[in-house]
């Protein structure tokens, strides 16, 4: 059973488990290789603008569609290490659902469908997250019964394939600051009822805000910050609180937002108690600036220039800008890199560096991946998932 599995390791080394987005090819080969050469559980988060079904025309990520993305791994993952997780499922977190305005039916039905292809190719664990809602502000009732849509569709879905799944539940977006107690307990108590009732399992894990909050390049969160915030409680005192309350209803908790904390903070989230953790944007940043750096470095800047001006020309970095930002054009382009990676351009622009850095016995993508390796490895450590720390 994978989630007595995952329990298991965490009891044995008290660790935190990490979650990887695919932010890459060279990413994911970099995530499957280390659980391998490791023996460590890591989870593939992929959101569903990262990997989508055939359906909804695949995903920005190597432009593999669920069922490819998840034939690769599978196929690759040699010791059976890597966990396919699908990070913020549910309504409107595909694009398409927000620019055709879709209604709560068809979004909800959209995610339904989307889910569907994750159980078809062999996704093991199922994020079910409502939090998105473009019509209106959804109550924490609205939000629930969402949850138990998806989640009693997802599990009987699953069960006719005879596949295991688990579940992790989320109901806000992050926000750089922490959930209260009192929702965390008002969320797990109903959802442990509504299993009860229905007769189904618990989810392993829920996601709690722990003042994490990505942004540029850098985590503005609470959780880092040396300053405190007015009316919440420091991380110290807040997160063992929330470990209290997961605990008493058996359920696991989960942070998203990790990237771009100091090793000190890495390391307090064993000790704190922090069961798993996502990691995403963090990866495609490194990655991006390898590639630049590299190409710099062996004066080969016209590559280099048009690889920052397909990037920023994309503008997928807006989404990522603190208000009144202060970033460079370059800065912008390096945030949104991982989005362009399987373009065309961008194909030809790595083809042509991969050849001219072969006359210098450089290969460009084993460069890449080991860049990508050693800010995957700085988790693993600082969590204890790899030597002790």
């Amino acid at each position: 059973m994978i989630s007595e599995r995952l329990r298991a390791k965490l009891k044995k080394k008290r660790c935190t488990l990490l979650g990887v987005g695919p932010m890459s090819l060279n990413c994911v080969d970099a995530a499957i290789e280390l659980a391998n050469d490791h023996d460590v559980p890591i989870f593939l988060i992929a959101s569903r603008r990262q990997i989508e079904s055939k359906f909804f025309g695949g995903g920005y990520v190597n432009n593999w569609d669920t069922a490819n993305f998840a034939k690769y791994v599978i196929s690759e993952d040699a010791n059976n290490r890597i966990l396919l997780a699908r990070d913020h499922g549910g309504p409107w977190q595909n694009p398409q659902e927000i620019a055709e305005g879709y209604s709560l039916r068809q979004a909800m039905d959209s995610a339904k469908a989307s889910y569907q292809a994750d159980i078809d190719a062999g996704f093991q664990v199922l994020h079910i997250d409502p939090s998105i809602d473009i019509h209106k502000t959804p109550s924490i009732e609205d939000t629930l019964d969402r949850i138990y849509e998806l989640y009693e569709y997802c599990w009987i879905e699953s069960q006719k394939q005879n596949k295991e799944v688990i579940f992790e539940i989320g109901t806000e977006e992050q926000s750089g600051s922490t959930n209260t107690q009192e929702e965390l307990d008002f969320t797990l108590k109903s959802v442990t009822q509504f299993c009860s009732r229905n007769k189904l399992p618990l989810p392993t894990f829920v996601v709690i805000q722990t003042g994490t909050r990505v942004m540029e390049m850098k985590n503005i969160g609470s959780f880092d910050s040396p300053i405190r915030i007015g009316s919440e409680l420091p991380a110290e005192i807040q997160i063992p609180k929330m470990i209290e309350i997961c605990n008493r209803y058996g359920v696991l908790m989960k942070e998203h937002n990790t990237d771009y904390l100091s090793d000190d903070a890495l390391r307090w989230h064993p000790r704190f108690g922090i069961h798993a953790s996502n990691v995403a944007p963090e990866f495609g940043v490194v990655e991006s600036k390898a590639l630049l750096g590299l190409l710099e470095y062996f004066k080969l800047n016209y590559l280099a220039e048009k690889f920052l001006a397909v990037s920023y020309n994309s503008r997928k970095w807006e989404k990522w800008m603190l208000p009144n930002s202060i970033a460079t054009d370059r800065e912008r382009a390096i945030i949104s890199g991982h989005y362009v990676f399987s373009r065309q351009e961008v194909r030809e622009i790595k083809m042509e560096a991969t050849g001219l850095l072969a006359a210098k016995n450089i290969d460009l993508e084993d460069h890449l991946k080991g860049e990508v390796k050693n800010s995957i490895m700085r988790y693993l450590k600082n969590f204890r998932l790899i030597g002790s720390v």
